[in-house]
């Protein structure tokens, strides 16, 4: 079901943006809230939102623009992963740089922010710059937003590299948030306006949806996606104050106004936002078409995060009290897992078979399970369950030949030093492949994969990572209970 208008979303956005840049002249540093790419988010909220709609807007004006991508130092160092891609930011910086480059688009340097001489961060500058990749390097200010005297200084914004630049409209993003992107550009203004250079800045933004409530289910959702950043959705009192007008923005855009709104006064002698509302570009709301579409999605992305950040707990990789946050929105909310129809049938086939069950909700509402046997794991057994029901296949027909099954099994532990003969997910699709040669209705189950992508799929069990990485590769949106099949301490 369709909740969102894309294209009057474009329409409306760009046409924001291009008034912005007429506004400033000159230059225009434009900081991407969220990501340019693969906004999986965005679409799993507002159904009918395209993962690429930034990117179509930026190809409009790609003669006009180029690329900073900026990156904590500290995330760096801690390894910190993308949740969707599974990949370090460090990585996904080069992999931004291989997209933009890909579209055509120019991307004219990396900003190391909060750079301490953090060792890991040294080692990621050295290899950018190898590959002819120009960076810069950006420090922690004391007392940072607050402290306005200090952070619009020689010792505050000035002690910054000056970032070299070269055409009007510079795009500033990131592989994650708290990566330092407002931060970048207003360094960049005082910096450009100590130069006698004109420069401006505006926010290209998607969350929270200013003229949405502050409890509507999309800001909520927006809430538990940046659960680990502490940020908390709030009504703008800038924007209340200068227009008696309700609107939704979130902390740290508050926390930096002041500071914006002081640089701005100093630069043109006034600041020509008066809100951090007013200086975002979020057409978002004027685009929902159904409500009820994007409010039951957003329900189901709170009940995923819950789930991812559960998990995360249990793995060591997040911290508890995240959980307990996103408990507590999802009781001011009257939001329970059970309302994800996966989870409470997942449990179930569990518990009637005593090991590890999945479930999975087709597109038509249907949900198929699959349990543990010696040949399959619960989640192999309920994809071909899937695709079986998918193609209109009798559920008593065997799908895989043991001509197959039993070479691959015996190369599983005898050769490649496997405990557990059952095969992965990504087995399952290999043999499948195999035995679709010379069996049409193997050949026809394969042919509805595509048809999983965007189903939702729970797990009684966290799985394992070759699991995990195969659904994310089909689009599928997983969750899993945060509890391991097995009381060991090494889990692969």
């Amino acid at each position: 079901m369709i909740g969102f208008d894309n294209d009057k979303y474009l329409e409306l956005q760009t046409k924001q943006i291009q008034e912005r840049v007429a506004y400033f002249g000159g230059k225009l540093y434009l900081e991407f809230g969220g990501k340019l790419f693969d906004d999986f988010h965005a679409a799993r909220v507002l159904p009918g939102f395209l993962p690429d709609s930034k990117m179509r807007m930026l190809m409009q004006i790609k003669d006009q623009a180029e690329i900073i991508i900026t990156i904590n130092a500290n995330d760096i160092q801690k390894n910190k992963r993308r949740g969707d891609l599974g990949i370090t930011y460090d990585l996904d910086v080069m992999r931004l740089i291989d997209a933009f480059r890909e579209y055509g688009l120019y991307v004219g340097s990396v900003v190391l922010t909060r750079y301490a001489g953090q060792s890991s961060a040294v080692a990621f500058e050295r290899r950018l710059q190898s590959l002819g990749v120009r960076t810069y390097r950006h420090y922690n200010i004391p007392e940072y937003p607050s402290n306005i005297s200090l952070v619009v200084s020689d010792d505050g914004f000035g002690k910054n590299d000056y970032i070299e630049t070269t055409r009007p409209v510079v795009v500033v993003t990131a592989p994650g948030p708290g990566s330092g992107k407002m931060a970048t550009c207003l360094s960049q203004l005082y910096h450009e306006n100590k130069r006698g250079i004109k420069a401006g800045y505006a926010k290209y933004e998607t969350f929270p949806v200013w003229n949405l409530s502050l409890k509507h289910p999309v800001n909520l959702a927006y809430e538990a996606a940046t659960i680990d950043l502490s940020d908390v959705n709030m009504i703008d009192p800038f924007h209340l104050e200068a227009f008696g007008e309700t609107a939704v923005n979130y902390n740290r855009d508050i926390e930096i106004f002041p500071v914006l709104e002081a640089m701005f006064t100093q630069m043109r002698g006034e600041c020509p936002y008066k809100s951090p509302t007013g200086m975002g570009v979020n057409m978002a709301g004027f685009a929902i078409v159904d409500d009820e579409v994007c409010r039951e999605a957003s329900r189901q992305e709170i009940i995923r995060r819950y789930y991812h950040t559960a998990c995360s707990v249990k793995q060591g990789n997040a911290d508890p009290v995240d959980v307990q946050k996103l408990e507590m929105l999802m009781r001011s909310a009257g939001i329970q897992t059970s309302m994800r129809r996966t989870v409470p049938a997942a449990l179930t086939a569990a518990e009637v078979t005593g090991g590890p069950a999945a479930a999975i909700e087709l597109p038509d509402g249907t949900i198929v399970t699959g349990h543990t046997s010696d040949l399959l794991g619960a989640m192999s057994a309920a994809l071909i369950n899937a695709l079986k029901k998918l193609a209109g296949i009798d559920h008593a027909i065997k799908l895989l030949s043991p001509t197959v099954l039993t070479p691959i099994q015996e190369l599983k532990v005898r050769h490649l030093g496997s405990r557990n003969p059952r095969l992965h997910t990504d087995e399952v699709l290999l043999a499948l492949s195999i035995c679709a040669v010379t069996n049409p209705v193997v050949a026809l189950a394969l042919e509805q994969v595509d048809k999983l992508k965007g189903c939702q799929i729970h797990s009684s069990v966290i799985l394992s990572s070759v699991d995990d990485d195969v659904f994310k590769k089909l689009g599928a949106n997983l969750t899993c209970e945060p509890v391991y099949q097995t009381q060991r301490l090494y889990h692969k």
